[in-house]
């Protein structure tokens, strides 16, 4: 029990050394656009302090997980022996705290490693569809137009690129892609522009979607906002 208990709180300090020195890294490097000060920080300082926190929780075990637990001295004067050596024993306060941290971290690695929140298919492309009513012209900029999808408690702003628009008949048509990459029962569209109030798609999917065949059908949003601009997308797996 006492090597597992020791081990367990090693294991718990090499996780906070890691993650704590990759996160000073992070905070002390600064905003980060490509990800590359991140990805250096946790794979190559990160285990540095991960073998420093592995000892100090062991030796943080050894200092304060073991208690010493001896007969008093009384019962020895009364029996007219020599005292007996002092005995150890698990501080069951440190246990407890270190059976709660353990199994904290266990359920959070069994939520993301095997029940993973994450699509089944890793990330996928939203590529999405607004098509205007007929004659409507659109906006002069690209950044007069706000597109936001919601994933259960995530929003993403979607960005506009290049080729933001094209055509379909007279109807002129908004293209933006974007991506999802959690399962959740709840997909949100908002769009919004000069002119136009915001109007909200829900998407009809399931919470771990598969690839779509192509751009379902187009749909109206919902409420009773004007003008009426439709809506129509398709999913793709990137992988």
């Amino acid at each position: 029990m006492r090597f597992i208990l020791g081990f367990l709180s090693g294991v718990i300090g090499l996780l906070a050394g890691w993650f704590g020195l990759a996160a000073l890294v992070i905070g002390l490097a600064g905003p980060d656009r490509d990800g590359g000060i991140a990805m250096g920080a946790f794979f190559n300082i990160g285990p540095i302090g991960g073998v420093v926190g592995f000892v100090a929780g062991v030796l943080l075990f050894a200092k304060i997980g073991i208690v010493s637990q001896g007969p008093s001295s009384s019962d020895a004067e009364r029996s007219g022996a020599a005292p007996a050596p002092a005995r150890t024993r698990v501080s069951s306060g440190f246990a407890v705290a270190v059976l709660a941290l353990a199994g904290g971290l266990a359920w959070w690695a069994w939520y993301e490693l095997i029940r993973s929140p994450y699509l089944t298919h890793g990330f996928m492309t939203l590529e999405l569809q607004f098509r205007l009513p007929s004659g409507m012209a659109l906006p002069p900029n690209a950044t007069d137009v706000h597109i936001e999808v919601e994933e259960g408690q995530q929003h993403a702003y979607v960005t506009l690129g290049e080729s933001w628009h094209g055509t379909d008949g007279d109807h002129r048509v908004i293209l933006v892609s974007t991506t999802l990459m959690r399962k959740t029962s709840r997909r949100v569209v908002t769009l919004e522009f000069p002119g136009v109030p915001e109007q909200t798609w829900q998407l009809d999917l399931p919470s771990d979607p598969d690839p779509t065949p192509g751009y379902l059908p187009w749909r109206f949003p919902g409420g009773t906002s004007a003008p009426k601009i439709e809506m129509n997308f398709r999913l793709r797996a990137d992988r």
